[in-house]
Order: structure tokens, then C-alpha cells, then sequence
């Protein structure tokens, strides 16, 4: 029988299933595990937190290490003028446990003190999980400060929370008395455990033997790189020799790339779609000695996200009743709209919503570039609609916070089109619940995944997309979703979002507008469809699964 390889405080509330015995540790700087839980940013906290429910359905042998922000990533809100405001406020947790283990890590050759506290499985129905961090009475500003906010603008003070997550994550897991099988790195940002690690054993082959990793963008910005000797400064290596960091990581210039140390660290890892697989062995295919890259296609955890009712209108193949019940949470969703913006918005009306993270190349403001072409889609008489967006953008990327609040300025004086605030689980559920288009128009190749069109359509909602991420394994035009025709790849950026704009318009015109309003049996059998195949292999066991007998194997 498989028992937890945590001790007797902190052990699995459930039996460990055989053929997920082996022991696995789970870093990543964010999980959005619960709405009141605010330590995520977006997606990739999404996927996490999926990660760590759809693990504990599955009985796996895995825990999680993250880092208790003390003000979260940031509140967002509205200014006097109803743009995007920034709020910080300071979070507190009631049902997290003191594990009474307190350790010190060095940050810039000095001892930063750290407090591990437990999130029991049984709270919000995950593996067990452990976050750390540094605001105690033992620590001065600077080193309280750490750990306040994620993914902190200061380059410096993200180069110490990276320590804590990995350094800290590693000296937990040698205060609890444990060496997993499995370091699982989501993203680069747990680094620092694989040198804490080689301090032990001098041994390359030993941290190879225990460290997979997860690439999940290839983003220039989302794989770090900083000097090298700002690094080493900041003990970002531990006690560990500069020049045998250089030997086993093959890093020998003044630059440090992250991404590119963890997969010469690690002994396999994994893009997060098929496509992204593709892509990552195509950036990394001129770097001597990595890992193998494969894929594990990202997924939702759809016991957390799909609506009961929905849900059994699917089951049963009832339009009548996947109607009924979409009317009904369009409405709880509209009631949000009009509490925010002052809109009332039909339940009978079409409904687009564009929410994700506000990034310049998911090209939130697309469909808005032509405003001769946005202005007759929101005022066609014959075929109406509305549109929604939300998304946190990152707190001083100052160009995307422009775009949001261009649209917040441009959708003013229409009520029929808004922008939402408050973007967290909540408010995603509420939209993908209430949308009937999810539209995902990134520029193709540059989405690694994404995972909000899947549990849109695990809700009713149909996805309209580019086809990169995730799309590519799912997407049947016309069946299940509606695909923009990928544009010429030789085309200018100014060309391409403009042939991806006109397609966009071309299948809202000519596809959508029409089948919704004038054929809904129709629209109802594409919307089952569309639910029918994003179950199973987009519902998180899937890829818990894959990641043990794939990655961890």
C-alpha cells in the first residue's frame, strides 16, 4: 500500500494511489487554488491550481511549494475616472496552519529568516501545500518586503523571491526531513533548489535525476536572463563554486539565462501544448546539451469549473435545458456588469467576452482597430451583441494599463459594450458561465497554451480563436469552435493583425451573428459538441496523469 512521504502532520488526507506512489514536489510562484486565496496572477496560477485539485482527485503522491504574498499580486479597481487603478492591501488567512518551521536562506550574503505555513488538502480539495514567507519580526524592511508582492517590479527583489521559492522550498523540504523522487520547476522561477541540491551531492547527475521542468511561454520576457555576477552576489547559488555553476549549467558569459539553465538541469521537460512543444525545440535547438523537450497539453480541472447545470444539460444532450440554464447565468453575469458599469445587458443577446491577462501579443484592442467595422458590429439591428473584457494587466506594464483603459474610454458611450474590473476566479467563472463567444486572438505561435477557452467551452461558451495553444489539438471550424484563418507568416505585424481583424469580422458576419439568431438548434448542437470535446482530455486528470507516467516516470 502507498502511504504519503510527508510526516503524520502534514500528510495526504487521502490514501496514495499505487500508480501514483512515487514522490513528487510541485514549485511554482503562484496557485489560484480559491477565490479568497489571492496569490496567482493569471493563467499560470490557473493551471496550478488545477494542477493541485485535479492531483488530489487522482490520490497522487505530490505536494506544492509556493509563496505567501502578503498583499497578493494587487487589487484591481477603478480611479475617479473609472480607468484602471492599482490597489495594494495587505491579505490575511485564516485557514492557513504555522507549520512552527522557521529556517534562514542567504539573500545577498545575508540571513533572511523564513516561515513555512500549510495549506491542508482537505480546505479546498488539494494535494497538501506549503507557503513561505519572509515578513516576520526576525527580518528587517528589506528582507519583510520579499515576499510582499508577486512578481515585484524591483528586478532585485525578484531575484530573492526566486531564492526563497527554491532555496526556501529546498530547505523545507530538508527541515520536514524528506528528498522527493520528483522536483517538479513550473517555470524557471524555483531554480535555486537545483544548486541548493548540487551543494549537497556535488553532483550534476543527482540533480538531474530528480528535476523535470515546465516551460510555459516563448516569450523573450517570460525566460529571464540576468548577470551573472549579480546573481552569484545575491547567493542566488548558494555555497556552490562560480566555477562549477559555469561547468554544469554551461553558462559561461555574463549573462544567466534561467530557462536555459533548468533545461540543462533537468532530466526531461515539457512545453504545455503540442504546438508549443514544437516551438520550444525549435528556440532551444541551438543550445548544446539540454534536456529533452516533449509536451503536456495544459488543462482545467473541470470539477472546480464546469457549472452543475450545464453540466447535466450536457450529460443528457438537453438543449432545452443548456438554454434555460445559460439564460439564467448570463443574468447572475449581467448583474455584475450593471453593479459595475452601470449597463444592462440582455440574457437573449449575443455575448463576446475577451478575458485574460492584458498582454500586447493576446492583442486585447483587435477587433476595436477598425472602428468603422466595431461600430456596425455593436449597433447591427438585425443580429445584436455585446461585449465584455477583463484582465489584470501586470501593475506597470504601462502600455498594456493603456490599452485597458483605451478600451474603458472607447466603450463608454455604448451600452452594449464594457470593460469589467476585478479579474479573479470569481469573475472568470461569472464570464465564462455568461459568455456565448470566448474570443482568443494572440499573435499565432506566441501562446504557449492558454487555458481560458477550455473551460468557456467546459461552460456553453463556444471559442473563437486564432489557432495557436491549446486550439490546435481541439478546434473542429465550424463543429465544435470558429477559427480565424491563420494570416501569411511573411506578412508585416501591422498586416497580419489586420488579416486577423478581417477574419474575425468575416466569421462574426458571415457564421456566428447568423447561426446564433437564425438557426438555434443548430447553435445548441455546436455548443454540445463543443462541451462533449473539450472532455476528457482538456479536464486536468488528464494531464496529473500524463505528468506522472510522462514526466515523472
Amino acid at each position: 500500500m502507498a502511504t504519503s512521504f510527508l510526516p503524520k502532520p502534514f500528510a495526504h488526507h487521502y490514501e496514495i494511489a499505487p500508480e501514483y506512489a512515487k514522490s513528487a514536489v510541485y514549485f511554482s510562484c503562484e496557485f489560484a487554488i480559491d477565490q479568497s486565496f489571492k496569490i496567482y496572477s493569471g493563467g499560470l496560477g490557473f493551471l496550478a491550481g488545477s494542477h493541485m485539485r485535479a492531483a488530489a482527485d487522482l490520490r497522487q503522491n505530490l505536494c506544492g511549494i509556493g509563496i505567501l504574498w502578503t498583499y497578493g499580486y494587487y487589487n484591481q479597481a477603478r480611479g475617479e475616472d473609472r480607468e484602471l487603478a492599482v490597489q495594494f492591501r495587505k491579505k490575511e488567512y485564516a485557514f492557513l496552519q504555522d507549520t512552527g518551521i522557521r529556517f534562514t536562506v542567504p539573500v545577498h550574503g545575508h540571513p533572511v529568516w523564513v516561515k513555512a505555513m500549510f495549506l491542508p488538502g482537505d480546505i479546498f480539495n488539494t494535494v497538501p501545500m506549503f507557503f513561505l514567507s519572509t515578513d516576520v519580526e526576525e527580518n528587517d524592511g528589506l528582507s519583510r518586503a520579499i515576499t510582499h508582492r508577486l512578481y515585484d517590479h524591483d528586478h532585485l527583489r525578484r531575484i530573492a523571491q526566486y531564492i526563497i521559492l527554491g532555496a526556501g522550498g529546498a530547505r523545507l523540504l530538508d527541515e520536514l526531513g524528506i528528498d522527493p523522487e520528483v522536483w517538479h520547476l513550473n517555470e524557471a522561477h524555483g531554480l535555486s533548489a537545483a544548486f541548493h541540491v548540487y551543494s549537497k551531492h556535488r553532483s550534476a547527475a543527482e540533480v538531474k535525476k530528480r528535476f523535470v521542468f515546465t516551460t510555459h511561454t516563448p516569450e523573450e520576457a517570460g525566460n529571464e536572463k540576468h548577470g551573472f555576477n549579480l546573481l552569484r552576489d545575491f547567493s542566488f547559488f548558494g555555497n556552490t563554486p562560480e566555477e562549477e555553476v559555469r561547468r554544469i549549467t554551461g553558462i559561461h558569459g555574463d549573462e544567466f539565462n534561467h530557462s536555459l539553465a533548468a533545461l540543462r538541469l533537468a532530466r526531461i521537460a515539457n512545453g504545455v501544448s503540442k504546438l508549443h512543444g514544437e516551438v520550444s525545440r525549435h528556440m532551444w535547438e541551438n543550445h548544446p546539451d539540454i534536456c529533452p523537450i516533449t509536451h503536456v497539453t495544459n488543462a482545467q480541472n473541470k470539477k472546480y469549473w464546469a457549472d452543475h447545470g450545464l453540466e447535466h444539460a450536457r450529460t443528457r444532450g438537453d438543449t432545452e435545458e443548456l438554454r434555460h440554464r445559460k439564460r439564467e447565468l448570463k443574468e447572475r453575469l449581467f448583474r455584475v456588469v450593471a453593479d459595475q458599469t452601470g449597463k444592462l445587458f440582455k440574457p437573449d443577446v449575443l455575448t463576446l467576452v475577451w478575458a485574460r491577462r492584458f498582454a500586447g501579443y493576446k492583442r486585447p484592442d483587435l477587433i476595436t482597430r477598425d472602428m468603422k467595422l466595431f461600430r456596425e458590429l455593436l449597433h447591427n439591428n438585425e443580429y445584436p451583441i455585446q461585449v465584455i473584457w477583463a484582465g489584470k494587466p501586470y501593475p506597470f506594464d504601462y502600455s498594456a494599463i493603456d490599452t485597458f483603459n483605451h478600451l474603458i474610454r472607447l466603450t463608454k458611450d455604448h451600452p452594449n459594450a464594457t470593460v469589467l474590473v476585478g479579474y479573479e476566479l470569481e469573475l472568470s467563472r461569472y464570464l465564462k458561465n455568461g459568455s456565448d463567444i470566448w474570443l482568443n486572438n494572440p499573435v499565432v505561435t506566441r501562446e504557449a497554451s492558454g487555458t481560458s477557452g477550455m473551460t468557456a467551452a467546459m461552460n456553453g461558451s463556444l471559442n473563437l480563436s486564432t489557432y495557436d495553444g491549446w486550439v490546435c489539438e481541439f478546434a473542429k471550424h465550424g463543429e465544435n469552435s470558429f477559427i480565424i484563418p491563420p494570416a501569411d507568416r511573411s506578412l508585416s505585424p501591422e498586416d497580419r493583425d489586420r488579416q486577423d481583424m478581417l477574419g474575425f469580422y468575416k466569421i462574426m458576419n458571415e457564421k456566428v451573428l447568423p447561426l446564433y439568431y437564425g438557426n438555434p438548434d443548430e447553435w445548441n448542437k455546436v455548443v454540445l459538441n463543443s462541451m462533449n470535446d473539450v472532455v476528457p482530455f482538456f479536464d486536468a486528470d488528464r494531464m496529473a496523469d500524463e505528468y506522472y507516467k510522462n514526466i515523472y516516470a
